[in-house]
């Protein structure tokens, strides 16, 4: 088991916020903006995290904090420690990623089952130590919780592995053929780490995406504009809400 001997570590700071259960990680600034107008929550109601912004609800029906928005494995991290060290023991990630397969378009829901490794955070919180062959896990109580949620919701959604890597511009031909073979429906650059971090740390973290655009053509076709895909959003955030609410 990897040690936690790390000089420098995660602290709460002078002034650190009521602990919150349920932290929700949003990497979006523009779905970071639509869960606090659900939520009717300002943005001078927030305070720096890092280059992101906490917001932790005072309303007792909102017993989890948001915090975004945010981009890269290293930084996702991060943010995880602290909010850890806050007082979460339940983080759930919200994104967008690619298409890397073709059961996959713009606009579908996807839950992540597992993670491909493909970022350098994940390796120095010991994810080989735990799964052994370059995949990192979530949580598996609370990922069911949120397919489950979903569900009541009647939300559709698809289910599988991501690809999660550094380099959005070296999303090669090689390496799209490599993992469309493992089965990975989309990519982006968070969550092997977010998993393997929280792991490390024995919290549950639980990671629901959008997909936004398509490689799996190996041509890129971007839906940043799709209706579909701001559709898709508005819905899950709302979810999101919801799933935060119920944990």
């Amino acid at each position: 088991m990897l040690k936690d001997d790390g000089i420098v570590k995660p602290v709460k700071g002078k002034n650190p916020p009521d602990p919150k259960p349920v932290a929700l990680m949003v990497s979006s600034r523009a779905d970071l903006d639509c869960i606090c107008g659900l939520m009717d929550i300002r943005d001078d109601q927030s305070r720096g995290l890092h280059y992101s912004r906490h917001f932790s609800p005072i309303r007792p029906e909102y017993n989890f904090s948001i915090t975004g928005p945010f981009a890269g494995a290293p930084y996702a991290v991060m943010l995880l420690e602290t909010l850890a060290v806050w007082g979460a023991d339940k983080i759930i990630f919200y994104g967008w990623c690619g298409a890397v397969s073709d059961s996959v378009k713009i606009g579908d829901i996807i839950v992540a089952t597992s993670a491909f490794v493909d970022e350098g955070t994940s390796k120095h919180y010991g994810y080989n130590e735990i799964s052994g062959n370059g995949v990192a896990m979530p949580s598996f109580d609370l990922t069911e919780t949120v397919k489950g949620l979903l569900r009541q919701s009647g939300i559709i959604f698809n289910e599988g592995s991501v690809w999660s890597t550094d380099a959005i511009y070296r999303e090669t031909p090689e390496k799209i053929a490599c993992y469309k073979g493992k089965n990975a429906l989309g990519v982006e650059m968070e969550l092997s780490a977010i998993y393997s971090a929280a792991a490390f740390r024995n919290i549950e973290a639980a990671g629901v995406l959008v997909v936004s655009d398509e490689i799996s053509t190996l041509t890129w076709r971007p839906g940043f504009k799709d209706t579909r895909f701001r559709e898709s959003r508005t819905t899950a955030c709302g979810a999101l809400i919801k799933i935060c609410q119920s944990l």
